[in-house]
């Protein structure tokens, strides 16, 4: 395609990737973006009819949408870390509709996540979208892309934006020194997200915004969360200094257990707490 603003949806011809592919053309209308859809096989003269199909099917869900098919020879991760990589997004399904069962460790969700440059769109419940929001998970300063996503997210869809920050303190507080230093630590948290934001809201002032701060255990409290969103955005800090990335606990299970779509935002830099 010689369209730089694109959305790239990955099919194999199962219900999930279509599914994805139906959210995929949704993403690519509200962007006013061009669709690259990309379908990976170990032999290109093996394609048969699945491209064909998914450009019909998006054709007949947004007349006019400027559509491709992309058969790719080899791994679908890496053909959709490539073609993704100057995408607006990237979008692929989960095999796990209900939200019950465990995601396969080498999914091509979760290894996407692992090593997608640009924002993923992992489809996942079954609701279509609806007045529920999005909602954004922060947990550093480190957070401020996911973040730019999230308030964007919502100013297209004219959605409220609901932030959960978490936080937890492993001290017992059996002393004033304690005390003192957990009160600091609650400031401190408790003005985290106001500070990650600030400037976004003022960039997008007709956004409904609710922010709320819990001490308690970030995936718990996401992962519940979900049940009642559109979308929920996280950013992905990935574990580096191993032989390939990974995700950090949080986003590992929102991908296995969300109860919406989740979009992962890379990171351009460490966080400065447990990775997410």
């Amino acid at each position: 395609m010689t369209v730089r603003q694109h959305v790239v949806v990955g099919v194999d011809g199962s219900i999930t990737a279509f599914r994805a592919l139906d959210r995929a053309v949704q993403e690519a209308a509200l962007r006013g973006a061009a669709l690259e859809i990309v379908y990976a096989v170990p032999d290109i003269d093996d394609a048969g009819p699945v491209p064909a199909s998914a450009v019909a099917r998006a054709r007949r869900r947004c007349p006019g949408l400027e559509v491709g098919a992309v058969p790719v020879a080899g791994d679908a991760v890496d053909a959709l870390t490539a073609r993704g990589r100057d995408a607006v997004l990237t979008v692929v399904g989960s095999r796990d509709p209900g939200g019950l069962t465990r995601l396969p460790a080498g999914s091509v969700g979760l290894r996407l996540a692992a090593h997608s440059r640009g924002p993923l769109l992992v489809v996942r419940g079954q609701r279509a979208p609806g007045p529920r929001g999005v909602l954004l998970g922060v947990g550093s300063d480190a957070d401020a892309e996911a973040a730019a996503y999230a308030f964007e997210e919502a100013a297209r869809r004219s959605a409220p934006l609901r932030i959960l920050h978490t936080w937890t303190y492993r001290h017992p507080l059996t002393t004033e020194r304690v005390r003192d230093d957990y009160a600091r630590h609650a400031e401190a948290e408790q003005a985290l997200p106001g500070r990650v934001v600030a400037l976004l809201r003022e960039r997008y002032p007709r956004i409904a915004v609710e922010t709320r701060t819990l001490r308690t255990g970030p995936a718990h409290a996401l992962l519940q969360a979900t049940a009642s969103a559109d979308v929920v955005v996280v950013a992905a800090h990935r574990h580096r200094g191993l032989p390939t990335p990974r995700l950090g606990p949080v986003t590992h299970a929102l991908l296995h257990h969300s109860h919406c779509p989740v979009v992962v935002v890379p990171c351009p830099g460490p966080s400065t707490r447990t990775s997410r």
